[in-house]
C-alpha cells in the first residue's frame, strides 16, 4: 500500500502517518498539489492520496486525469467542522479523517482502498495442485501466464505469486488491458514525452517504469491490439521501451504475469494474438479451476467471507446452517470466486437469525438460491405433467419451454435477448456482465450502444455489492 500524503506535515498529521506505517503502508509526503502531480507523473506511483482539506482537491484531481492519471483520494484536516467535511467530499475526496487521528479509522480507510487482504485460500486438492506449482516458480525470473474463467482469482494468484518472489519488496503494479481504449493504452505502459501527442503537457512515466525492480501484471492480455503486442514483445525479450514520443530506449527491470479468460492459442489461430509474443508470455502456465470444478474451496472460502464482511459491517459472524451450506456446495457459481464473494457479502447483511440460512443467501437480481416455485410447472396447477414429477423431469420441462421460446428468432435478436438479461441480471454491471458472457467490455459497450440507437431501454447500474480482490 504506497501512500501519498499531500500537505503541512503537522505533529497530528505525523501522528496519522505513523499509524498508516504501523498498517503496512509505504509513505511518501509533499506539500502541494502540484507536486503530488508531478510526483505522480513521474512514476512515483501512489494508491491512495490523502490530501489537506484546505488545499483544493478538485483541482488535484483534475490535474490528475488530464495527466490520465486515477487515484482515490481522501481528505484530512484539523477542527473541520461537517460543512468543510461535505464540501471536501463533493470535491472529490472519497473519505474524511478528522484530525487528531483514530487509529481504527486510519486502519479502515487504509484497508478499504488497498483491499490487500486477499489471501489465496483452498481445500480443494485440484487447487492445492496449482498452489504447489506456484511456489515452485514464484522465486523465479520467468514470465508467467495464469488463466481460467472470470471470477476465478486470478489476479489474487498473481498477487500471490509476486508476494512470494525474490521481488516482494518492490512494486506490484497491474494494468487490466480491456479496461483501457487502445488509443491510450500505450501512454498508460510505455510513458510518453513532453509533446508527444495533443495534452501531454510533460513527460508521463508508464507502468512499466513504474514497475521497475517489481511485478508488471497485464490482465487481459488478450484484449491488446497486434500493435502493442509487437512493442510487448520488444520489452519481454529486450528488458527496454520506448516512451510515446521518445527518442531512446529506456531500460526496466520487470517481471511479468499476464492473465487471460479466453483461448489463447485459438487466437493465434485466428490472427488476433502473436505466437511469438504467446511462447515468450507463456514460460509456465497456471490454469486456475472454476469454481464448479473445486468444490472442496466452496464452504471454506465462503466461511472467509462471512468473516471478512462480518467485520468490515459491524456485525456478529454466524455459522452457515446445513441447509445453506447444500445450497451454496450445489449452485454452479458461473460468476465463481467474485459471485460467491458477493452472495456472502449480501447473506452477511440479510440474515437476522443465529445460523446464516439458505434465505439469505440470494442471486444478484435478489433471487434466492433455490429454484423458484415457477420450476415445478403443471403439478403445481394439478395438471398431468408429461416429463414426470422428479427434479430431473422438471428441468427437463423447463428445458424445453426455453428452447421453445427461441424459435423464430433471428440470431441477433437471440444476442440481444441474452445480453440484456444478463445484464439485468448483474444489476447493470457492465464488468460482471461480460464476464458471464465470456466477451471483453468493449464488446459489450459496442453492443449496448447500437441497441441504444435502436432506442432500447439499457438497464442502469445499480448500487449494490462490488466486488473485490477475486476479479480477474
Amino acid at each position: 500500500m504506497r501512500l501519498l500524503v499531500v500537505g503541512r506535515l503537522s505533529g497530528q498529521l505525523a501522528s496519522a502517518v505513523k499509524m498508516a506505517m504501523a498498517h503496512g503502508a509505504k509513505v511518501s509526503h509533499v506539500e502541494r498539489a502540484d507536486q503530488a502531480t508531478e510526483q505522480l507523473r513521474r512514476g512515483q506511483g501512489a494508491d491512495l492520496l490523502m490530501v489537506d482539506y484546505q488545499l483544493d482537491i478538485a483541482a488535484l484531481i483534475a490535474a490528475n486525469e488530464a495527466e490520465r492519471i486515477t487515484v482515490p483520494v481522501v481528505a484530512f484536516g484539523v477542527d473541520a467542522d461537517a460543512r468543510e467535511a461535505a464540501a471536501a467530499i463533493k470535491a472529490g475526496a472519497k473519505e474524511f479523517i478528522p484530525l487528531p487521528p483514530d487509529a481504527e479509522l486510519i486502519a479502515a480507510v487504509l484497508a478499504a482502498v488497498a483491499d490487500d487482504e486477499k489471501p489465496m485460500i483452498s481445500a480443494d486438492p485440484s487447487m492445492k495442485a496449482v498452489l504447489q506449482l506456484a511456489d515452485q516458480v514464484a522465486r523465479s525470473e520467468a514470465s508467467i501466464l495464469i488463466t481460467g474463467e472470470s471470477g476465478v482469482g486470478k489476479e489474487v494468484m498473481a498477487r500471490y505469486m509476486h508476494d512470494n518472489s525474490r521481488r516482494s519488496e518492490r512494486p506490484f503494479i497491474s494494468v487490466n488491458c480491456a479496461a483501457i481504449p487502445d488509443n491510450l493504452l500505450e501512454s498508460e505502459l510505455f510513458g510518453h514525452e513532453k509533446g508527444a501527442f495533443t495534452g501531454a503537457v510533460a513527460r508521463r512515466i508508464g507502468k512499466f517504469e513504474e514497475a521497475d525492480g517489481g511485478t508488471l501484471l497485464l490482465d487481459e492480455i488478450s484484449e491488446m491490439d497486434a500493435r502493442l503486442q509487437a512493442k510487448l514483445l520488444r520489452a519481454i525479450q529486450e528488458r527496454v521501451i520506448d516512451r510515446v514520443g521518445g527518442s531512446k530506449p529506456v531500460s526496466v527491470n520487470i517481471r511479468i504475469i499476464a492473465t487471460s479468460n479466453r483461448d489463447l492459442a485459438r487466437a493465434v489461430s485466428e490472427g488476433t494474438f502473436r505466437e511469438d509474443l504467446l511462447y515468450r508470455l507463456n514460460v509456465v502456465n497456471l490454469r486456475l479451476p472454476a469454481l464448479r470444478e473445486r468444490p472442496g474451496d466452496i464452504g471454506v472460502l465462503a466461511e472467509h467471507f462471512i468473516k471478512k464482511y462480518a467485520a468490515a459491517n459491524g456485525v456478529p459472524v454466524r455459522p452457515i446452517s446445513a441447509r445453506a451450506r447444500q445450497a451454496i456446495s450445489a449452485h454452479r457459481w458461473p460468476g465463481n470466486v467474485r459471485e460467491l464473494e458477493n452472495a456472502m457479502h449480501r447473506a452477511v447483511l440479510l440474515a437476522t437469525g443465529p445460523e446464516i440460512d439458505v434465505d439469505a443467501i440470494r442471486l444478484p437480481d435478489g433471487q434466492p438460491l433455490t429454484p423458484a416455485s415457477g420450476m415445478m410447472g403443471a403439478a403445481s396447477t394439478g395438471q398431468e405433467n408429461p416429463y414426470g414429477g422428479g427434479v430431473a423431469a422438471r428441468a427437463a420441462q423447463a428445458a424445453d419451454a426455453v428452447t421453445r421460446s427461441f424459435v423464430g428468432q433471428t440470431v441477433a435478436a437471440m444476442e440481444k435477448t441474452l445480453i440484456l438479461d444478463t445484464l439485468t441480471h448483474c444489476l447493470g454491471n457492465r464488468t460482471h456482465a461480460a464476464n458471464i458472457l465470456g466477451i471483453s467490455i468493449r464488446t459489450l459497450r459496442n453492443k449496448l450502444n447500437e441497441y441504444a440507437d435502436e432506442g432500447t431501454t439499457i438497464p442502469a447500474p445499480q448500487s449494490g455489492v462490488s466486488a473485490s480482490g477475486y476479479a480477474a
